[in-house]
């Protein structure tokens, strides 16, 4: 466990002003609803959560600095969860942020759309324009739920905390308010469009910049492009990438590997072939050497041509692998020559046709 005043940022002399200010920076900056899904965020708002709790106790503070830890008796023990944090600070979490009284903003839904790329679009990017069904904030109430010229009203059972205390024996026991089912205010009269929801279903497009080098099965978070909510933040929208394959380039990562097929002679003498590039919209072509005496399966390593990194500079290689092509069939003068060939080099040879069992074999 770190120290308390270390994970407030504050000495042992700061005054109860100083840490109240030291929590409400660090709440604020590690606030759930301010980062969504972070568990990381989550454990560092816990941890100031509980830093603050002894600390602005004068009686646990006292306890602390002279015993430490083991001086508080359980009395230190830490939060289970969020929800135990607004439940305790909720008056203080309405000073910090202007919520009322520390009720949690409820976020909209999470939306899944999938959108087909062609190879070339995840290289080089592209910009989609999305049709979606989704639930926007109602055009009547704004997003509100209430009648035009009317407006929400505190619940008067919880005070508008959206939680309430029972006793049972010698324990209260805090649960969600059954008027307001926790959201600390009531509707008198709802809005006529929406029947108090604050929000309907609409149809909207929606322009998504996809970068240069996505692959396919990858997953893109649009933050709060998903469904509307009437207390609180839009859900998050994620896009499925689907990429059609490309027969010109098998792509690993950010590399890309062409494989190019070159006649037998080709690759005993040397010579020159055209390959595709990714280049001019994955359209484009370079020339490369070829060294004589090259075998199947040698590779050349175009530095720097692969596909785009993502967050990052740079490119994958793009890897060209040479297929030597063995032709099925000679004419007369290609047998003659390859013989003479041979003969050279003391190899015994066919005369270059196809056998009888050859025809079985096909």
């Amino acid at each position: 466990m770190r120290d308390f005043y270390e994970v407030l940022g504050i000495d042992r002399e700061a005054s109860e002003s100083d840490i109240k200010k030291a929590y409400r920076r660090l709440a604020m900056e590690h606030h759930p609803d301010r980062n969504p899904g972070n568990k990381s965020a989550e454990d560092k708002f816990k941890e100031a959560s509980n830093a603050y709790k002894v600390l602005s106790d004068p009686g646990q503070r006292a306890r602390y600095d002279q015993f430490g830890p083991e001086g508080l008796n359980g009395g230190g023990a830490g939060f289970r969860g969020v929800d135990d944090i607004f439940s305790a600070f909720g008056d203080l979490f309405s000073d910090f942020f202007g919520s009322p009284r520390g009720r949690r903003q409820r976020r909209g839904a999470d939306l899944q759309i999938h959108v087909d790329l062609t190879f070339a679009e995840a290289v080089h990017g592209v910009t989609k324009e999305l049709d979606l069904e989704r639930q926007e904030p109602c055009d009547t109430c704004d997003g509100s739920g209430a009648k035009p010229g009317t407006s929400r009203e505190d619940c008067q059972v919880c005070a508008g905390k959206g939680q309430v205390l029972h006793a049972q024996g010698f324990f209260m026991i805090q649960t969600t308010c059954p008027s307001c089912r926790g959201e600390g205010s009531i509707l008198r009269e709802r809005c006529p469009s929406c029947r108090g929801a604050g929000t309907h279903g609409k149809s909207s497009k929606l322009t998504v910049n996809v970068p240069a080098g996505v692959d396919d099965g990858q997953t893109l978070r649009l933050a709060g492009k998903g469904e509307s909510a009437r207390s609180g933040p839009a859900g998050h929208l994620y896009v499925s990438i689907n990429v059609a394959p490309d027969p010109r380039f098998v792509r690993e990562g950010e590399d890309v590997l062409t494989e190019v097929p070159i006649s037998y002679v080709t690759a005993a003498l040397g010579g020159e072939v055209e390959i595709p590039t990714l280049e001019e919209n994955c359209q484009g072509t370079a020339k490369v050497d070829i060294k004589a005496g090259t075998q199947p399966g040698d590779v050349i390593v175009r530095s720097g041509k692969g596909v785009p990194r993502i967050g990052a500079r740079g490119a994958g290689d793009h890897v060209v692998r040479f297929a030597v092509e063995i032709p099925k069939k000679l004419s007369a003068r290609e047998r003659d020559l390859l013989k003479e060939i041979a003969e050279e080099r003391g190899e015994t040879v066919g005369d270059g046709k196809r056998g009888v069992f050859s025809r079985l074999k096909r």
